[in-house]
């Protein structure tokens, strides 16, 4: 792996990241793929997007359909035709998000399917296994994120817990790549939202063998103003000369706001999962099509849009797909906000490499209008 960084402004830093599936600029926004697609899109509509990296999660694809079918179907590139980047999601977050139904203790995780109640056991070693076996260019470690709000005590627990799991997974990946993987090992960071905890963090990946930087636990309920304050303090302890991936955050000022902490790479569900309930990110601020005022209006989604579902359909049609419950709905909505965020992260790299990063910043924070409610 080359990460090449061609730009700073402030912060923020424009590149490129060469991978075993092609280069990939950066800043860069991966849409999220989970069970190997994107909901309502397909490959092309991929291609078509210029989204060439994506992120996919090694927990549900362990349980359903299995890392041996994905195997068998010759990895995760083939079985659904797709030549990008693909970064691997450890499950670690579903450690969290689901723990009703796991037990968690110093060697790994049990938990029970939230498909059919079968029995698991995750350990970073197997957790590695998944995403050799699924052949992912990218691979995360199994982690503990502790949750909003919790104490300094508990955090550390976590964190120490996570630092274990991360060098067990050190020589699993190692004995990969000595099978003829070419992953690139991006290990999670975590420490929670106390500053002595992440320094810790730091010090201990700093001095590990890996290609880039998982940073998690934010957005997991604290104030946006703790998150950005909290973000900055984390870059800064970082080796420059890494990719840092910010996990999970993903609106169109997230973006602007992450990039400002020295963020490289970004993963979120928000496009996708906003769009299926008729929400519309556009130029001028973000809106609901299903709103009764557009069932007569015969324009464009966003009239200053490039992408195909601007350029043939109308907020009048589109409205009246999602009313109706018709499936194409889902597919051109979700076309269209990732179609916004891919051109949003464009700009955001032109603005690096001009210099005016901040101005840009501003102007399109004044036009987007994210404090404002959708109507």
């Amino acid at each position: 792996m080359t990460f090449t960084i061609e730009a700073k402004d402030g912060l923020a830093r424009a590149g490129w990241l060469d991978t075993p599936h092609g280069r990939v600029e950066t800043p860069v926004f991966m849409p999220v793929g989970t069970q190997a697609s994107v909901k309502a899109l397909d490959s092309d509509d991929l291609r078509r997007l210029g989204a060439n990296a994506i992120l996919a999660n090694s927990y549900h694809l362990y349980l359903r359909p299995g890392t041996e079918a994905v195997k068998a179907a010759g990895g995760l590139h083939k079985f659904m035709d797709y030549d990008g980047f693909i970064l691997t999601d450890s499950g670690g977050f579903q450690v969290l998000s689901l723990s009703d139904l796991r037990e968690i203790d110093d060697e790994g995780v049990t938990f029970r399917s939230h498909l059919d109640g079968s029995k698991h056991r995750l350990t970073p070693e197997s957790v590695i296994g998944v995403q050799a076996a699924l052949g992912s260019d990218a691979w995360t470690t199994l982690d503990e994120c502790p949750p909003y709000p919790c104490s300094e005590a508990e955090a550390a627990q976590a964190l120490e817990r996570t630092l274990k799991w991360h060098d067990r997974s050190v020589p699993a990946v190692a004995a990969a790549r000595a099978a003829g993987s070419k992953c690139l090992f991006f290990p999670l960071f975590q420490g929670g939202l106390h500053p002595a905890l992440r320094r810790r963090s730091a010090e201990h990946h700093n001095a590990s063998p890996a290609d880039g930087i998982s940073i998690g636990g934010f957005m997991v309920g604290e104030d946006k103003e703790t998150t950005w304050r909290m973000l900055t303090e984390t870059t800064a302890l970082l080796r420059p000369e890494r990719p840092r991936y910010l996990m999970g955050v993903g609106t169109p000022l997230d973006l602007w706001d992450s990039i400002a902490c020295g963020v490289d790479m970004m993963d979120c569900v928000y496009p996708t999962r906003v769009a299926r309930t008729g929400h519309v990110m556009a130029s001028g601020g973000k809106f609901n099509v299903t709103n009764s005022r557009f069932r007569r209006d015969f324009t464009p989604l966003d009239p200053e849009c490039s992408c195909f579902v601007c350029a043939r359909y109308t907020k009048a049609y589109l409205g009246h797909l999602l009313r109706c419950k018709e499936l194409a709905a889902y597919r051109l909505l979700s076309y269209h906000n990732l179609h916004f965020m891919e051109q949003t992260t464009v700009a955001i790299r032109a603005a690096i490499r001009a210099g005016r990063f901040l101005d840009a910043r501003a102007e399109f924070r004044e036009r987007y209008a994210e404090k404002k409610p959708m109507s």
